[in-house]
């Protein structure tokens, strides 16, 4: 007989539904810039020690690890979950926004951390079920390069892992659904700093300068070039221009412009070959007129790629503890994700958990300063990490 059969999970969720809502509207109200999750880490160190059977620890400032050892060996499952805030100013008007100003909860990771809160709860308080080990990971600085997660492997979070899986509340998938990805799932968020230097000088004697805005306007049109007619149609490729800093008048042309922007990939060897490319036709560009430019580019997050075998075992697990109309095969997107370092250490897979709804105005996107999910989604989340825990340490 089946864990799932002796002990119903779903129930167990269900009891601690109104907590969870109550953990992620806490965590909402109080958010906290990456790195400095100072009070974050705390509430979640003192939540998790009120639940007892877990080995608590602050693997580095501001993330909480919590380890339940069953009393048989098994595999050891690793879950996170995220929970650092942006630096946007909240405009929700309900009662739990954020109360510090410039800070909020714009991507759903405090329903993150209150998801993995709940799942430890309920998990701990079944110890004697667990073969194996279960660790909770709840990370700091997702959202500002280098990532909390390339530190916390590098603090040994995942030695011994063999698994690891987390959750992305995602606004744009309707609540009830579950989406999963195989293979590439995420993309590596690379960014680049682009300086043109022409000649300053008066907009009525063009000929007396070196026109740094048209050049640049050049560079900004050339390097999609690289998308439409240097790189296999079948390979995905964003290049985007998020920043065109230039001038200060209407009658002065700017001596400078400075270019910032992002490259998004999934394959390897064609994410390195992109700031060869992009530096070819900018040098070109600055030479054919007289300009010269500054180049400098950074490496971010790897690609988030799930493991076949274990992205199998959600689908399961979602086809299993809800129905068919829940699970969504989803196609990959080009959004970034630190998680991909843990999946460096195990096989893993990140998945969605449907939390917009139309009819209650929930349509915002991610990193928007009204964004906010339907917290029923967050039952469904807890409830597939606890059917999902019990498939992969059996």
């Amino acid at each position: 007989m089946s864990v799932s059969e002796t002990v119903n999970l779903n129930r167990l969720a269900e009891e601690v539904r109104e907590q969870v809502i109550s953990w992620r509207r806490h965590l909402h109200q109080n958010p906290e810039l990456s790195f400095h999750e100072e009070k974050t880490a705390q509430f979640i160190y003192d939540t998790l020690q009120s639940f007892g059977n877990l080995e608590i620890s602050r693997p580095t400032k501001t993330s909480v690890m919590a380890r339940l050892i069953g009393p048989v060996p098994g595999k050891t499952l690793a879950i996170r979950a995220d929970m650092d805030a942006l630096p946007i100013q909240e405009e929700n008007t309900f009662e739990f926004a954020s109360q510090n100003p410039g800070v909020m909860h714009a991507c759903g990771h405090d329903g993150h951390t209150a998801m993995l809160l709940g799942t430890a709860k309920i998990l701990s308080g079944m110890k004697e079920h667990i073969k194996g080990e279960v660790r909770f990971l709840f990370q700091h600085a997702e959202e500002l390069f280098p990532g909390g997660a390339e530190e916390m492997v590098e603090a040994g979070v995942m030695n011994g892992v063999d698994l690891v899986i987390g959750a992305h509340l995602w606004s744009p998938l309707e609540k009830g659904k579950v989406g999963v990805v195989y293979g590439p799932m995420m993309a590596s968020p690379d960014t680049f700093w682009i300086t043109v230097n022409g000649k300053g000088g008066h907009a009525a004697l063009p000929h007396q300068t070196v026109d740094s805005i048209a050049i640049a306007a050049q560079v900004v049109t050339n390097l999609q070039h690289i998308v439409a007619r240097n790189t296999d149609p079948l390979d995905n490729l964003v290049i985007s221009v998020t920043q065109f800093i230039a001038g200060t008048t209407h009658n002065v042309i700017p001596g400078s412009v400075k270019l910032w922007g992002t490259v998004r990939s999934f394959d390897a060897k064609l994410r390195e070959s992109i700031p060869v490319k992009m530096e070819r036709i900018v040098k070109g560009i600055t030479e054919a007129h007289e300009a010269d430019y500054d180049f400098k580019y950074e490496f971010g997050y790897r690609p988030v790629i799930n493991d076949n075998e274990v992205t199998a075992v959600i689908e399961e697990t979602v086809r299993e503890v809800f129905d068919e109309k829940t699970l969504d095969l989803m196609r990959p997107n080009m959004g970034g994700e630190d998680f991909s370092a843990f999946m460096e250490k195990a096989p893993g897979c990140y998945f969605y958990v449907g939390a917009g709804n139309e009819e209650l105005g929930i349509t915002y996107p991610h990193h928007h300063e009204r964004f906010t999910v339907d917290e029923d989604a967050l039952e469904i989340g807890v409830k597939t990490f606890l059917h999902a825990t019990f498939k992969f340490l059996a």
